[in-house]
Parts: structure tokens; sequence; C-alpha cells
């Protein structure tokens, strides 16, 4: 009877893990915000560089990766082998904040923290592997709270029950869970004061959704 409790708690949190990856998650975010703020057209032409710069390539490299056995599987749990995942997803990102801004004239705000938090979870990689999906959710939580107080508590749960998923799986320790919500709440509190500061000090007498660049 254990052993088939067990089996279920397996299955049930590996659909979890799986769904809330950190790609999905951000996906799911960027959908979400295009549909509140954008028409269909400018939805489809803020998105598409994101998905063709950053998370194609992205999923291709781990995909590519575990096929030719550098990554031993597709969370790249391995904490040697995050390193070039790392820098691939900074390249990734850094070329669409240059795109971006060449052809925009502006900075992508939730681009340029995300870039950080990855930057700060590679610091972590030196000397723990930090949980990125957990990190991840909990930062795609911030920036529902950004525009969407009630959805982005929502969030938060799921971010805690990813976080739990993974250690059932024994992808991570509850130090390397707790290490990666610690670094994202971090990040998350100082997207969440720059992005309000900026908020007022654009447009302090009209109250307008949540943007995500800086001009």
């Amino acid at each position: 009877m254990q052993e088939k409790q067990t089996s279920l708690l397996q299955i049930v949190s590996r659909i979890i893990s799986d769904f809330f990856n950190p790609l999905v998650s951000l996906v799911i975010y960027f959908i979400y915000f295009s549909i509140q703020n954008y028409t269909f057209k400018e939805a489809f032409t803020h998105f598409l560089p994101i998905l063709l710069i950053t998370i194609l390539p992205v999923i291709i490299w781990i995909v590519w990766n575990v096929k030719t056995g550098r990554y031993t599987n597709m969370d790249v749990s391995n904490r040697v082998q995050r390193k070039t995942l790392y820098i691939f997803i900074a390249v990734c990102i850094i070329s669409y904040l240059t795109f971006n801004y060449i052809k925009n004239g502006f900075i992508d705000f939730v681009m340029l923290f995300i870039l950080v938090l990855l930057f700060a979870l590679q610091i972590s990689n030196l000397y723990i592997k930090s949980s990125m999906h957990t990190a991840f959710n909990v930062f795609v939580a911030a920036l529902f709270f950004a525009f969407d107080i009630e959805i982005g508590f929502a969030w938060l749960v799921i971010a805690v029950l990813v976080g739990v998923t993974r250690v059932i799986l024994k992808r991570h320790t509850v130090k390397e869970v707790l290490t990666g919500a610690g670094i994202a709440i971090l990040v998350s509190f100082v997207y969440l004061y720059c992005n309000n500061k900026y908020q007022r000090d654009d447009l302090p007498t009209e109250v307008i959704p949540v943007e995500t660049t800086i001009k």
C-alpha cells in the first residue's frame, strides 16, 4: 500500500515539476501579460523575438545536449553540466536585449531581471546547486504581482508546490530549494521596487498597467 502511494506521489510530482518548468512558466506569464495589455498584433510582435531568440534556442540546446549525452536529463540537474546551460541562456538573453534595444530603443525590463536572476543562480551554482525550477517560479509570481496580486499569490503557491516536488523527485535537497527560493525572493524584491519606482517617476499622475520595459 505504501509503495502505491509513493508511486502516485512520484507521478503527481513529476507532472507538476515538468509542467511548471522555468520556460513554460515564463511563457504562460508572457502570454497572459500580452493578452491583458496588447492587441493580438502587438502581442505577436513583442513575443515572437523572445520566442525565436531565447526560448526556442534554449529548448533546442537542452534537447541536443541530452541526446548527445552531455546532459543527463532535461532538468539538467547535474551541477557541473549546468555551467554551460547558464552560459548559453545568458547569451540568448543578452542577444535578445541587444536586438530589442536596437530595434525599439528601450531595454526590456523583465528580460533584464531574468538575466540578473540567471547570473545570481550561476554564482550560487559555484557553491550549491540551487533550484532553478523554484527560483524562476518565485520570480514569475513577482511578475504577476506587478499587475495582478491575486494571480501573484496563486503563482506563489505554485512555486511552493514546485519546490516540494523537486525534493520528492530527489532533483534537489531542501537546502537547494530554499537557496533557489531565497535568491529569487531577493531579485524579485529589487524588480518590484525598481518597477514601481520607474512607473511613479515616468507617469506620476496617471494610473496605467505595469509596463515591462525601460524607455
